[in-house]
């Protein structure tokens, strides 16, 4: 998981922008100064597109603190960095196509909020749509048979 606090040019061993090393081709780069990502397993979401979707949105979730505790021990956990957050932002969770509810943004907001006893938090859930349009990998579209006839 991203960090939004962590940016490509926090690196003082990064090439200046105008750096020919800087503009070389990177295939399968992405501008991390502008982009937060959260992956879980095979799946991704883009972060910072769910935050553009959802902002301005009132809560309209709870997500009790003590049924997520297990899932920290799959999540990297920066313990600054969850110090600081501010857990009066909420966390955007999504309907995931198998099934059930994930947490894609506010782990952090989690573990300070375990840390500090609070049963709950407040969260803005993605509708099936927006969930979609946030991933940018897993849960892909089953193959369809003549897809699948063509290929063999």
């Amino acid at each position: 998981m991203t960090h939004p606090h962590h940016t490509g040019t926090d690196d003082p061993t990064a090439p200046a922008p105008d750096s020919p090393l800087a503009n070389g081709p990177e295939p399968k780069r992405t501008d991390t100064s502008r982009l937060e990502i959260f992956q879980m397993l095979g799946w991704s979401w883009d972060i910072t597109a769910a935050k553009q979707l959802t902002q301005g949105r009132a809560p309209e979730g709870l997500i009790m603190t003590e049924w997520w505790a297990a899932m920290l021990n799959l999540v990297a956990i920066d313990a600054e960095h969850a110090a600081q957050v501010d857990l009066s932002e909420p966390l955007i969770a999504a309907t995931v196509p198998t099934g059930g509810i994930l947490i894609i943004d506010g782990w952090h907001r989690l573990c300070k909020a375990m840390t500090m006893g609070l049963p709950e938090l407040h969260a803005v859930v993605l509708t099936a749509e927006e969930e979609r349009a946030c991933r940018i990998c897993g849960g892909e579209e089953p193959v369809a048979e003549e897809d699948m006839a063509g290929s063999a």
